[in-house]
C-alpha cells in the first residue's frame, strides 16, 4: 500500500522559509495527485495546496497565497512544499496526502505529519 513520509519540519523564525518533503512509496507515484494540508492546535485540518499527477498545481489556500509553492519530482517519488515569509500563524502539523488519479480532495492516504513551528 501507499506510504507517505514527511520531513523538513522544525522551528523557523518569522519571515523565514522552509521546504517540506514527502516521500511516496508502495505504488506508482506518477499515478497519484498529491496534496498538503495542515492542522494548527485546536483547529480543523485545512487544505494548503495540491498538485495533480501530471504536475498541475492548484491555487494555494488564501491563508498562504503568494507564499507557497508545490512541486513534485516523479523520478524521486517526492512532493515538496516550499513556504516563504512564514508567520507564527503558519505553526501547525503539516500533512502530506495522496489521491489516486486526478486530484479532487478525496484523500486516499495520509502521512504522519511533520511539525512546523514559527517563532515571532
Amino acid at each position: 500500500q501507499v506510504q507517505l513520509v514527511e520531513s523538513g519540519g522544525g522551528l523557523v523564525q518569522a519571515g523565514g522559509s522552509l521546504r517540506l518533503s514527502c516521500a511516496f512509496s508502495g505504488r506508482t507515484f506518477s499515478s497519484y495527485g498529491m496534496g498538503w494540508f495542515r492542522q494548527a492546535p485546536g483547529k480543523e485540518r485545512e487544505f494548503v495546496v495540491a498538485i495533480t499527477y501530471n504536475g498541475r498545481a492548484t491555487d494555494c489556500a488564501d491563508s498562504v497565497k503568494g507564499r507557497c509553492t508545490i512541486s513534485r519530482d516523479n523520478a524521486k517519488n517526492t512532493v515538496y512544499l516550499e513556504m516563504k515569509s512564514l508567520k507564527p500563524e503558519d505553526t501547525a502539523v503539516y500533512y502530506c496526502a495522496a489521491e489516486m488519479g486526478k486530484w479532487s480532495g478525496s484523500v486516499d492516504v495520509w502521512g504522519q505529519g511533520t511539525q512546523v513551528t514559527v517563532s515571532s
